[in-house]
């Protein structure tokens, strides 16, 4: 559990925290990311994160989810599917710049290596998250795609 000298904790997600998640992570794309996005792109980002398929998986353990919170407030989600690929990133915009979405990162990289023994982190980059990412340290493997609307650039980081 990531404590330090910060306020928020960082831990893996209880089952009554996803709808919290789910409501950060809409919040979060409406505001900084949608403008980025097509009709199409909105869409299909909302049925994804609405999908009662991905609820059941993070109930069964097969995508997982770290969370970020300030007491009672969720202030960062993080998910992780096939093996350390991470599917969403999302922290509150009044904790951004403040080392939240790094903390997530960072439980993630120690959870992966030390529980999974995985060496290789995955993403999609948003348009809005590749500084985020280069930042710390993940490289690009390929170009800017889109996909059913959605635009990212695929990325890397190994441990």
């Amino acid at each position: 559990m990531e404590k330090g000298n910060t306020p928020w904790q960082v831990r893996p997600a209880y089952r009554e925290e996803w709808q919290d998640a789910m409501a950060l992570a809409w919040k979060t794309f409406l505001k900084y990311e949608a403008e980025d996005y097509t009709a199409e792109g909105i869409r299909s980002f909302q049925e994804f994160i609405t999908d009662n398929m991905l609820y059941r998986m993070f109930l069964l353990g097969s995508y997982e989810m770290i969370v970020a919170k300030e007491g009672e407030r969720m202030v960062g989600m993080i998910t992780v599917r096939n093996g350390g690929h991470v599917s969403l990133l999302f922290v509150d915009e009044k904790y951004h710049r403040k080392g939240v979405g790094k903390s997530l990162i960072q439980y993630l990289c120690n959870y992966l290596l030390t529980e999974a023994g995985i060496s290789r982190i995955t993403v999609n980059a948003s348009p809005y998250g590749v500084g985020f990412y280069h930042k710390l340290g993940f490289r690009d493997t390929g170009l800017e795609t889109e996909q059913s609307g959605i635009r990212y650039t695929p990325m890397e980081f190994v441990l």
